[in-house]
């Protein structure tokens, strides 16, 4: 059976974790051999933290989405920084910038953007970047961040064009790809897909959000249905299913550090 990674997903939200060994062992069945558990808060990231150390199937990321920056406490970022030392923590964020939710003043997410870019070169950790509505900033920004130097992170549920993939690409990045994929509309965004290396493409499911056809009245969204949107990759690419399968849980592996229990 071919072993996927699902590179995104919020096991911390209530849906999911309220269930947790049913997601997982649904997970298994489907073969997704592991999942990097994302944080957005503090209390997200402690807890995505916590579920690595009960889970070996499962890593955890660590920081402060876009959407939440302006609600953090003073000493919140000391206590992201803190969980990035600490075992099976293999990223950094969900981070990034959104201008289609007004709440946080942009410059407190550029603020807060930049900090997790500066956290990544301290402790050699990839960055999982969220952007939404702004690929303009978000390039000019990435760029900024990279100061001449690729970068190592990844654009997760990817939603661009292909003009800001390749600019990704071209910082270094990998491109990750959740259900919208797979969604009827989503024609422009699978020529995108279809134009990006296979060593540098990553799935993921985002659960609980973004259920893939045809399972899109699904929810929540789940770990187990990342194989619909990599079934809709593979057929981009014009590639065998196990040959995606394989490709992109070794990027999973490459860029996170993974060690994955077949």
């Amino acid at each position: 059976m071919p072993w996927f990674v699902d590179t995104h997903a919020h096991l911390t939200d209530g849906e999911l974790e309220a269930h947790l060994p049913a997601v997982l062992a649904r997970a298994r069945e489907a073969g997704v051999g592991h999942i990097v558990c994302v944080g957005t808060t503090v209390a997200t990231s402690r807890r995505a933290h916590a579920l690595a150390q009960l889970y070996p199937g499962i890593s955890a990321t660590v920081g402060i989405h876009p959407n939440y920056a302006h609600q953090a406490q003073a000493d919140d970022w000391e206590a992201i920084e803190a969980l990035m030392s600490q075992p099976k923590v293999v990223g950094i964020g969900e981070t990034g910038l959104d201008r289609y939710w007004d709440d946080c003043p942009w410059e407190i997410q550029l603020a807060n953007f930049h900090r997790h870019w500066q956290a990544s070169q301290q402790h050699q950790l990839p960055v999982v970047v969220h952007s939404r509505d702004c690929d303009l900033e978000m390039v000019a920004e990435l760029r900024r961040a990279a100061e001449g130097r690729s970068l190592r992170g990844v654009m997760h549920a990817f939603s661009g064009s292909l003009a800001m993939a390749e600019a990704c690409l071209e910082l270094g990045l990998y491109i990750s790809f959740a259900g919208m994929l797979t969604y009827k509309k989503s024609i422009a965004l699978r020529e995108v897909a279809a134009a990006i290396p296979l060593h540098r493409l990553l799935l993921e499911t985002d659960a609980p959000y973004l259920s893939p056809e045809p399972k899109r009245a699904t929810r929540p969204n789940e770990p187990s249905l990342v194989v619909h949107t990599a079934t809709c990759l593979a057929r981009c690419l014009g590639i065998e299913f196990d040959a995606l399968a394989q490709a992109t849980s070794q990027n999973a592996r490459r860029l996170f550090g993974l060690e994955i229990i077949e």
